[in-house]
C-alpha cells in the first residue's frame, strides 16, 4: 500500500469514530430532553405550596417554643 492509501484509511477510521461518537451524543441528548420534559410535567404536582410550608414552619416554631418554655420553667425551679 502506498502512503496516500494509508492516510485515507486512517482518516476514514477517525471520521467513522467521530461519527459514532456524534450519534451516541445525539441519542443521549434526546434521552435527556425526554427526561427533562417528564420532570417539567411532574414538578408542579411534587412540590409543596408556600402556604403549606408556612403552616409547617409555624407548627415547628410552636413546638420549639413550648420546649424552651418547659426548659425555662425547669431552670427557674
Amino acid at each position: 500500500m502506498d502512503t496516500q492509501t494509508l492516510i485515507n484509511l486512517g482518516g476514514a477510521i477517525i471520521i467513522a469514530g467521530m461519527g459514532w461518537l456524534a450519534r451516541e451524543l445525539w441519542g443521549a441528548v434526546k434521552e435527556l430532553r425526554k427526561d427533562l420534559h417528564i420532570i417539567e410535567v411532574a414538578l408542579p404536582s411534587n412540590y409543596i405550596r408556600k402556604d403549606e410550608f408556612q403552616e409547617g414552619v409555624k407548627e415547628l416554631k410552636d413546638i420549639c417554643r413550648q420546649i424552651f418554655e418547659r426548659l425555662e420553667n425547669k431552670a427557674d425551679k
